[in-house]
């Protein structure tokens, strides 16, 4: 039986699909295919007496339909400062046995590269957001802009049911590029960053 668990910090969004991302409205993919992920960066949590604050992982995946239909390619990413134990923790529970969003998702992508370790460089500023990690994924943020005037947009979104986040800023990504097992670049796509809080039992 999985320990109990708790998680609270902010998670990064990006994928391939146009702003707003038709998945967080039960719609499918822009392209009819996802190829993204998130990175979660704990302010405070621990699995078991295992604490984990301060730290930060990742998946990004290639998946060759929509989410749920699974069959999905993905890179696994933990942070490079984890010790053994709560390295262990965060592979427990990104193996989708422990529940949290992982229990949700993590059967729809069968094929792992990682769990990698990787240094991570995550500056959290709402829609300016920007993450490097190691040389796997870059990702730098921005507003969406209109189109037509060139003007800056701040749109939200709010899940009631949302497993990832509840509520989140959604922007535009300035450069968007995964590297190592699956390959892809994405900039100028969908992002959104936002608080979670996961817990289980």
């Amino acid at each position: 039986m999985a320990e109990s668990w708790h998680l609270s910090g902010k998670v990064l969004v990006a994928c391939n699909c146009d702003w707003g991302c038709p998945c967080n409205f039960n719609a499918r993919p822009t392209t009819g295919k996802c190829e993204g992920g998130w990175t979660w960066h704990i302010d405070e949590g621990s699995y078991g007496d295992i604490k984990l604050h301060g730290l930060s992982f990742s998946v990004y995946v290639n998946w060759p339909g929509a989410i749920h239909e699974g069959n999905g390619e993905a890179l696994v990413l933990i942070d490079s400062r984890a010790d053994a134990a709560q390295r262990t923790a965060i592979e427990v529970l990104l193996g989708g046995t422990a529940g949290g969003p992982w229990g949700v998702l993590g059967w729809t992508w069968p094929k792992v590269h990682g769990p990698y370790a990787a240094s991570y460089d995550l500056a959290f500023d709402g829609v300016k957001t920007r993450l490097r990690c190691g040389e796997y994924v870059e990702v730098e943020c921005g507003p969406i802009r209109n189109q037509v005037t060139g003007a800056e947009s701040y749109p939200g979104v709010i899940l009631p049911e949302g497993i990832i986040f509840k509520h989140g800023d959604l922007g535009a990504t300035t450069r968007f590029r995964v590297s190592n097992g699956i390959e892809y670049d994405h900039s100028g796509q969908y992002m959104a960053v936002g608080p979670f809080e996961y817990a289980w039992p």
